[in-house]
């Protein structure tokens, strides 16, 4: 049977299996579970992911949620993949795991909490959270000094010394696309002080184009869309 992904491509987690999934050329049937009609709390929904959250898969009879559980899964169950995106040698594995783990209390969570508080709350109708914004910011920019000075030391384009993208390269840059949404100073504020942060975006974008860029054009129409909102508050004030 035709493997079956659960997302919503406004999920970072979703955009990054769907770009594994085409760069390693898995068949899959994408399956939409559209977020801000809040698809997910669906019952036939929680028959897939009782967490009733995206993504989520099907293989067969075999369901599976948590994104890098999904990743490492896809890495492993379907033949033709590239061995730089989950090794085999459990050395560099052990790596990898170290930074999803780090990942979710870090980057993901301040991310999260920064851009929805600060920005996307708008697009689901909600008001915006200064207070919360500024908590998020606190535990995202320690989180980008980390990924400058310790998961891309020395000269290497991807995380810990590699030179290809691993399922953990892919995880974090569809974190940080999620910034896109912010307004162009805020955007620059953020990221401009990561030189090398920066330079592994485009990195990334490369090795996976052009499903890349496919993939997210969804957060580019959501910033269009959130720019026209902001215009239209300031000519009101």
């Amino acid at each position: 049977m035709r493997l079956k992904l659960y997302v919503d491509r406004m999920s970072q987690p979703s955009r990054a299996l769907l770009i594994f999934c085409r760069v390693n050329g898995i068949d899959f049937e994408e399956i939409k579970v559209d977020l801000l009609k809040r698809q997910q709390l669906h019952p036939e929904f929680k028959e897939i992911n009782p967490m009733r959250q995206v993504p989520a898969i099907v293989d067969g009879q075999f369901k599976l949620f948590e994104s890098h559980a999904i990743l490492r899964y896809l890495a492993c169950a379907f033949p033709g993949v590239a061995d730089h995106w989950y090794p085999s040698d459990l050395f560099k594995r052990a790596k990898i795991e170290s930074v999803l783990d780090w990942h979710h209390s870090n980057l993901r969570r301040g991310s999260m909490t920064y851009v929805f508080n600060s920005t996307l709350a708008l697009a689901f109708g909600l008001k915006l959270n200064p207070q919360a914004a500024a908590e998020g910011e606190k535990i995202l920019l320690p989180s980008l000094e980390k990924i400058e000075s310790i998961w891309l030391k020395g000269n290497s384009k991807f995380l810990l010394g590699s030179s290809a993208p691993s399922i953990a390269d892919l995880s974090l840059v569809c974190e940080l696309m999620q910034l896109e949404v912010l307004d162009e100073k805020d955007h620059d504020r953020i990221l401009g002080p990561y030189k090398k942060v920066q330079q592994w975006i485009e990195d990334t974008k490369h090795a996976t184009r052009p499903h890349f860029d496919e993939i997210h054009g969804v957060i580019f129409k959501v910033k269009e869309k959130l720019q026209k909102q902001r215009s239209t508050l300031h000519s009101k004030m």
